[in-house]
């Protein structure tokens, strides 16, 4: 099966199913190295190779399995349908096709995502102005015409950081005068040692007075 290319390539396809027969017109016992070509070919390409194709399609597939790439492949679907699979009574009927959809969406998860478009700078849009802002009433959330935004979450903070800045300056303050009040006790404790010292060297020299006398 070697002497054609072809052959080969068939050959080489067969080995990848499991099919070793192409080499059986030569003995393993005088031709070691079919052997030792068989067991790489069977480590590198088998094992090796096929596991990382594995690996990478499993990647893939997690890169775009998520909600989002769903709900986008599922809109061409229906569009799909919508313009080619429909009849044109069937466009006309209200049930399928309203005017007016209602949408339900959590506050908290909504007011992350309107802050994250704020500060990607996708926020800004011309033709739902009203819209925007009657959200960020509903949403509470703060935003000055120049686009800088000033969640009142970041505010409570920052007043928080301050009164607890204050307290820490209080704190300092009275560690300082309780050191000036420690220096002061510790030199009357010198000082009274000094006068205990010299109490006694008095004390000493009387006695030595009395007994010359």
């Amino acid at each position: 099966m070697f002497i054609d290319i072809r052959t080969s390539l068939f050959a080489i396809y067969l080995f990848l199913a499991g099919d070793s027969n192409a080499l059986s017109n030569w003995s393993y016992a005088d031709n070691p190295s079919i052997a030792i070509l068989i067991v790489l070919f069977s480590l590198l390409i088998v094992v090796y190779l096929m596991n990382l194709l594995i690996g990478l399609l499993n990647i893939a597939i997690e890169e775009d399995n998520n909600r989002v790439s769903y709900l986008i492949q599922k809109a061409e679907i229906l569009a799909e349908i919508e313009l080619f699979y429909l009849l044109p009574h069937q466009r006309r009927w209200q049930t399928w096709f309203p005017e007016v959809i209602h949408y339900y969406a959590d506050a908290d998860k909504t007011q992350i995502e309107i802050k994250r478009l704020i500060k990607e700078g996708e926020w800004d849009n011309k033709e739902f102005i009203k819209t925007q802002e009657k959200l960020l009433e509903q949403l509470q959330i703060k935003r000055n015409p120049n686009g800088n935004v000033v969640i009142s979450e970041k505010l409570s903070v920052l007043e928080k950081l301050e009164k607890s800045h204050c307290e820490i300056l209080e704190k300092l303050d009275k560690l300082g005068t309780l050191e000036k009040s420690h220096c002061e006790k510790s030199e009357k404790s010198d000082r009274l040692e000094i006068l205990e010292k010299s109490h006694c060297e008095i004390l000493e020299k009387l006695d030595k007075l009395e007994k010359l006398i």
